[in-house]
């Protein structure tokens, strides 16, 4: 069987796809690490001090900027070159920068954080080329009617290991020995980086598109097009996708802020929840809320979505409105005020009503907002050509990453000059999701329109596909 066969009645995309989740969870478990270890990480570099909002502020704000940047250089690789060697190419960079950052020197101040800096720069900047090849290969091999089920798993894969290196990593940080965190992940990325290129089989472009389906089951017929600016203008920069662009940096101005906005407060002064406290709530909460909202609910929406894919948009607009909701109003919780050493210690922790209601919260919040995740991409994907899948998300990515990371810059300056008043904050983070709802709502008025425009040009193609077959046998 040739590299780029790809036979879906065979066997099922979630084995195809194994070693993408794998690679998927490594991935979050990276991320996580240095994002749940903000406040720890600010105590390491600046021993005895107070958090240093607006320093790891701008350390988050970077690696998202920087990888949204970086998304548009690998986007057009993507939709050019063998996605998986690109994958692979990713993971051994970020596997060596999760390496050199466990032989980091501690307690130097600004010299520990730009040695921190210099690496989650080039980690970042890699990371540019990771979410455009999921997209684009699940594109070509997950049929449209498991869509949400594929983005589901996906989404709940990254979760579970995202608690898992909330876990862990607290445990490590809590108990001093936070280098075997970085070093391990570092050499699980290598390694599975490795697993996936050997395991993963390049599908064709375009091979799930109704319209080209058919015609590229043939192994000696490839979907060659290449994105021109005629198209581009026509296509990628249709009204539902620039609805989409835009409601992306307001959206993620408001989820960017949540984890550097929440860990500070629950676990500074007068709650101090201890890392690995922190992560065990995280934990139990969260991975409820990923099997209610990433599983059952993505299984839910590809059914009520099959053939009418414009009631993504409901479920989109539903979950902005309730996370936003949610979110704001678990800072206005009475939460109890702990000693450092009753915050380390989780029976007593779990013994105050107030966290078994901020657990129900957060488990109910996260399990409706994950519709948001499920739905956007499968729309996105509906109204763009197979040869734009990269490029299109890279730019989507583009503004959410910018959105995404001004959120923790936004969030350090509002707690700075607020006098560290997180529940005024967290109110005025809320107001941002009010423009994506917004806009979403006038997706309605364009989104079957721009549907039928690709709809007619794939049909055309696959048209042209036929002929230059015709064609090629007769010379022959």
């Amino acid at each position: 069987m040739p590299e780029t066969d790809f036979d879906n009645s065979k066997i099922h995309f979630n084995k195809i796809l194994l070693p993408i989740y794998l690679l998927a969870g490594l991935f979050s478990i990276s991320f996580s690490g240095i994002y749940i270890l903000v406040m720890p990480l600010s105590l390491l570099f600046w021993p005895g001090e107070p958090y240093h909002a607006l320093e790891m502020g701008i350390l988050i704000t970077s690696m998202f900027w920087v990888m949204s940047g970086s998304g548009i250089f690998f986007g057009r690789l993507i939709d050019k070159y063998s996605r998986k060697r690109i994958f692979f190419i990713v993971s051994m960079v970020r596997g060596f920068c999760m390496i050199m950052l466990s032989f980091a020197t501690m307690a130097k101040g600004i010299d520990s954080w730009l040695y921190f800096y210099f690496f989650i720069f080039i980690f970042s900047f890699f990371a540019g080329g990771n979410y455009p090849t999921v997209i684009s290969l699940s594109h070509d091999i997950v049929p449209i009617s498991q869509r949400s089920r594929f983005f589901g798993i996906y989404g709940i894969v990254r979760y579970i290991f995202q608690l898992i290196g909330f876990l862990i990593s607290g445990y490590l940080v809590q108990e001093g020995y936070w280098r075997f965190f970085f070093s391990g992940i570092g050499i699980a990325l290598i390694i599975s980086g490795r697993i996936m290129v050997f395991k993963i089989k390049e599908p064709k472009r375009g091979a799930q598109r109704e319209e080209l389906s058919e015609i590229l089951k043939e192994d000696s017929i490839e979907y060659n097009f290449q994105i021109n600016k005629e198209m581009m203008l026509k296509t990628m920069l249709s009204k539902t996708n620039l609805i989409v662009l835009i409601e992306g940096i307001f959206t993620n101005v408001f989820l960017g802020s949540l984890t550097i906005l929440f860990l500070p407060y629950i676990q500074g002064e007068p709650h101090n929840f201890a890392p690995f406290t922190t992560a065990v709530f995280l934990a139990s909460f969260g991975l409820i809320a990923g099997i209610l909202g990433k599983i059952i609910l993505a299984r839910l929406s590809d059914k009520l979505c099959y053939g009418k894919e414009i009631r993504r948009l409901y479920f989109i607009i539903f979950a902005l409105a309730i996370g936003a909701f949610s979110f704001v109003f678990m800072f206005y919780l009475p939460l109890p005020h702990l000693t450092i050493k009753e915050g380390k210690d989780i029976i007593y922790f779990f013994s105050f009503p107030t966290i078994w209601i901020m657990g129900a919260i957060y488990l109910s919040a996260n399990s409706i907002s994950s519709l948001y995740d499920v739905n956007q991409p499968p729309l996105l994907q509906e109204i763009n050509l197979p040869e734009a899948q990269g490029q299109i998300v890279s730019w989507n990515r583009l503004l959410e990453n910018i959105g995404f990371g001004s959120g923790p810059l936004i969030t350090g300056i509002l707690i700075s000059i607020s006098g560290q008043n997180y529940q005024i904050v967290a109110l005025f983070i809320g107001l941002f999701t009010m423009p994506g709802i917004f806009l979403w709502i006038f997706a309605f008025k364009w989104y079957h329109r721009d549907k039928t425009v690709i709809k007619n040009i794939l049909k055309q193609r696959a048209e042209i596909i036929k002929a230059n077959k015709k064609k090629n046998y007769k010379s022959k």
